[in-house]
């Protein structure tokens, strides 16, 4: 059964060119031109992912974002002409799963969809549950309990939870996190790594600004601790 992929943007020609890319590697492409009807479509067609532009007519990407993000889990890669970091931030914070920007590899952008939605099928490896502490992962059913208490992720989340939680007191580099997430670590995105913690932190720790689960090893990376 393929799978639906919703390509929001309102340039007529990138629109075009990500279409025709993304049916010819066997997908089924809906799409949107201004950010009402993204939103329309995304909650009546479910789609397995979203590519989202950041500026749209009407509410633009990184609303949408927030708004599906109240809601769902569908992954979202943001494709937007904003080189700024802080942009590149600012989306992943809200929730989305990965970040390309124009002008773009079409066979890239392909790439990086296939990769985000193997996250999401929770292709993590051969063990279904994975526990450290009171914290628990099923990697078949992409759940996660705290204290016995569900917490919702996204498929990025998930999987920079499900690294960290097979090693506890192992120290990663954002580098390795990368690795761990993606397949492959892409330059330039290593920020990211501390955005999605950032969120993760925000759903599993008590207290967000004195981490007991993910911990901050200064100058080197993070590690999931058991105190």
């Amino acid at each position: 059964m393929s799978q639906t992929i919703l390509v929001v943007d309102d340039e007529a020609r990138i629109v075009k060119l990500v279409r025709d890319y993304l049916t010819r590697a066997g997908f089924d492409v809906l799409e949107a031109r201004d950010g009402d009807r993204a939103l329309t479509m995304a909650r009546v067609e479910r789609p397995d992912l979203i590519i989202l532009d950041l500026m749209l007519p009407g509410v633009d990407g990184l609303d949408i974002c927030r708004r599906l993000r109240q809601e769902s889990d569908v992954p979202i890669i943001m494709l937007t002409a904003r080189v700024e970091e802080a942009d590149r931030i600012v989306g992943l914070e809200l929730g989305a799963d990965d970040y390309v920007t124009k002008p773009f590899s079409p066979g890239e952008l392909v790439a990086r969809v296939r990769a985000t939605l193997r996250r999401a099928s929770g292709e993590l490896g051969p063990s279904t549950m994975l526990r450290a502490g009171d914290v628990e992962l099923d990697t078949a059913s992409l759940t996660v309990t705290v204290a016995e208490e569900p917490v919702d992720l996204t498929p990025t989340e998930f999987q920079l939870l499900a690294a960290l939680v097979r090693q506890p007191g192992r120290i990663f580099t954002r580098e390795q996190l990368l690795e761990a997430v993606h397949g492959v670590a892409f330059d330039g995105y290593d920020r990211s790594v501390d955005s999605h913690v950032k969120n993760l932190r925000r759903k599993i720790e008590s207290d967000p600004r004195q981490p007991r689960y993910i911990q901050t090893v200064y100058g080197v990376g993070y590690r999931f601790g058991l105190r």
